[in-house]
């Protein structure tokens, strides 16, 4: 691929977030869309039928590109299917452009950034609320209210989602906090040490599973982050991207989610140009350009571990009703990609590892 040719891709996942990507993608320019694939063919056909013009389907996204020249996959299938398409992809020599999470646990996280450095294949996970433009001014405020001492997340939404998501052991923490979690890695610059949290079902849940939770991370730099919310507030709802308070050496920035943060300080601010694209159109903009480029782009899967990781320290501490250390969860998740993983090349990568830390963090401060 040249800089003056599309970057050819095949969609994997017709559900609806699979029409979602299908919508951005032949929207986006530079980009064409050339195949969708989906276990279910009518899935699939419904999916393409919506374009107007012809595009081929299938059941193999693998397949699909070969047939049809992709260079590319953009992978929206469901959770448990995000390990085996994406390792299938990148051995079949396609760049990967992944759903979060980037998989259902550590431990197939872990594999799937082995698969990446094995083949020299580009994977990256559409973590999408961090292309926020508003995100990135909280970001630029940061970066003038100088060392940060703690930042929190108010997160209450009165949500009903019929299905898979109402049974669930912690559907607030697994299905949603990785967005918050994420963000603020992205925010303070910080990576988790430690984690303690509580979760709980209010007795008017819809939910099966623990629909509230209050996480404390420790963050490095000693910085903690706290995370508070539930799926089944009813009255005032928070943004969906939350409600963020950092409090910080100089001063305090706020963001209430929707708009643009206010910076409340002695100092001023330093004038920045605005992210200049948000949502999965971004993550889209950012994958196509890391690979007309060669420059490893934010999201890449070694960096988007650690927002899974702290998950499930979250998830742990909850069941445990202990503080759980981030490096414990990353060693527990090593070992058991070591004993799950069939693919020798993968197995010896992994195993070469002189810490999963180092091995995630390599090459940022």
């Amino acid at each position: 691929m040249t800089l003056a040719d599309p970057l050819r891709v095949v969609l994997v996942g017709a559900g609806l977030m699979g029409r979602a990507w299908r919508d951005t993608i032949e929207a986006a320019p530079g980009v064409e869309l050339v195949g969708i694939a989906d276990l279910d063919p009518a899935t699939a056909e419904a999916t393409a039928a919506a374009l107007g013009r012809p595009v081929p389907t299938g059941t193999d996204g693998v397949a699909l590109a070969a047939a049809t020249g992709a260079r590319a996959i953009v992978n929206a299938t469901v959770p448990e299917a995000h390990h085996p398409v994406t390792t299938a992809a990148l051995f079949a020599g396609l760049d990967v452009l992944g759903e979060k999470p980037v998989a259902p646990t550590v431990a197939q996280a872990l594999s799937l950034a082995a698969a990446s450095a094995v083949t020299g294949r580009l994977f990256m996970v559409s973590q999408s609320r961090r292309w926020n433009p508003q995100l990135f001014a909280l970001r630029a405020m940061a970066e003038d209210l100088g060392t940060p001492g703690s930042l929190t997340t108010e997160f209450f939404r009165e949500s009903h989602f019929p299905g898979f998501r109402e049974e669930m052991a912690h559907p607030l923490l697994v299905d949603m906090a990785i967005h918050p979690f994420d963000s603020a890695r992205f925010l303070l610059g910080a990576e988790p040490v430690a984690a303690y949290c509580e979760s709980h079902n209010p007795p008017w849940s819809w939910f099966a599973g623990d629909a509230a939770a209050t996480a404390v991370f420790e963050m490095t730099g000693g910085i903690r982050y706290t995370y508070t919310g539930s799926w089944v507030s009813p009255g005032r709802q928070t943004s969906w991207n939350g409600e963020w308070r950092l409090a910080a050496e100089k001063g305090s920035a706020h963001w209430d989610g929707d708009h643009d943060p206010v910076f409340e300080a002695d100092v001023e601010p330093t004038p920045r140009t605005a992210a200049p694209y948000s949502g999965i159109e971004g993550a889209l903009l950012v994958f196509t350009d890391a690979l007309r480029t060669g420059v490893p782009p934010m999201g890449e899967v070694h960096e988007n571990v650690l927002s899974l990781a702290m998950v499930e320290a979250a998830v742990r501490s909850a069941d445990t009703g202990q503080r759980v250390l981030i490096d414990d969860v990353l060693a527990d998740a090593h070992a058991a990609a070591l004993q799950a993983e069939t693919n020798p090349d993968v197995r010896d990568a992994l195993a070469s590892w002189p810490s999963v830390r180092s091995v995630l963090t390599a090459g940022r401060s």
